[in-house]
């Protein structure tokens, strides 16, 4: 039930949440994803639901804000929100189901874990998530909604911990520096070590050094 209901000229900060509540949505979460791109790691998805009132200075899309504000923030919106729900798809589920339905399951997955059932969704993207609820998809929404902005420094944490924490798991790619991503460090240790476990083995990059499959 993907509902087109706002027109985009001038919005204000909260322009989506308030129309929402307009039409009578009162539970709103946004949600969002991190690791779409990597060649290695899982796809972390998150749900945020915002009080009315919060204060989160600087709350924007992860990929615009320092890591030290990323992780500010992150506290804060564990301790403001009314709920935080979050979904991890595996490396191995990626390749099964290919990213972007792996990445809808782990949106999905994440609203199922909020501990309050909300009534609409703001959703990072142009793909809706397969469960029944009423919701909103949004292009670049982690800049135009807030609570797609919480769900997006959620979900980036989240996974960037996660990848630190394989690196130990994994020594020699790097992975706590580059978090899964393709840059040259990674690319070469691919090349010298070969594809782990932690490796999406579709990913151009990856399958080319998987022998005998």
């Amino acid at each position: 039930m993907n509902l087109e209901l706002f027109p985009l000229p001038e919005l204000s900060p909260r322009h989506f949440e308030e129309r929402a509540r307009k039409r009578g949505f009162r539970i709103i979460a946004g949600v969002d994803e991190a690791g779409r791109g990597p060649l290695a790691g899982p796809v972390v998805a998150a749900a945020v639901i915002l009080p009315e009132k919060y204060n989160l200075p600087g709350l924007t899309d992860s990929k615009q804000v320092s890591l030290s504000d990323r992780e500010r923030l992150f506290r804060l919106i564990r301790i403001q929100a009314r709920a935080v729900g979050v979904g991890i798809v595996s490396p191995a589920e990626i390749d099964y189901l290919n990213v972007l339905q792996a990445t809808l399951k782990g949106m999905a997955l994440s609203v199922q874990r909020l501990r309050i059932v909300p009534d609409f969704l703001l959703v990072d993207g142009i793909s809706a998530i397969p469960l029944p609820f009423f919701q909103k998809t949004l292009k670049k929404g982690d800049a135009l909604s807030p609570s797609i902005a919480a769900a997006s420094i959620v979900a980036k944490v989240v996974r960037d911990h996660m990848m630190e924490g394989y690196d130990r798991r994994f020594p020699g790619y790097g992975f706590a520096r580059h978090k899964g991503y393709g840059c040259v460090q990674h690319r070469e240790s691919i090349v010298r070590l070969g594809p782990c476990s932690l490796h999406r083995r579709t990913f151009r990059g990856v399958r080319e050094f998987l022998e005998g499959e």
